[in-house]
């Protein structure tokens, strides 16, 4: 995330940037809801791809973009890869959202979700 100061801004950019923070909000409250929602109704014990064909149907039911298995491009060494990695989902072009079809979550599965962020900036 961008940290602008504000006192360089207007009150209405001031006013656009606390939208875009409660609209982050919003867009996550959804995300969880959803998965809940989800979880709940199928269970546990699927393959992945199921709940992600789920989850992104459902999204979309609510009104929110949801792109499924986007390329995200890393920078290395001042050379960008453009398919750096997969996101499951990117929702409104602003939430990752990573699933896991696991019993539990091991160190790895963290691991693996601080690099996506550590690659996207």
């Amino acid at each position: 995330m961008l940290l602008i100061p504000t006192f360089l801004f207007s009150a209405p950019l001031r006013e656009i940037i606390y939208t875009l923070d409660m609209k982050h909000n919003e867009i996550s409250q959804i995300i969880v809801d959803t998965a809940l929602y989800v979880h709940r109704r199928l269970g546990p014990g699927l393959l992945e791809s199921v709940y992600l064909e789920v989850m992104v149907h459902d999204l979309r039911k609510r009104g929110l973009l949801a792109e499924k298995e986007v390329p995200v491009p890393v920078v290395w060494e001042d050379v960008k890869l453009e398919i750096g990695f997969r996101a499951d989902i990117i929702v409104e072009g602003l939430v990752i959202v990573e699933l896991k079809s696991v019993e539990s979550i091991a160190p790895v599965h963290k691991k693996a979700i601080a690099d996506v962020l550590a690659a996207c900036g």
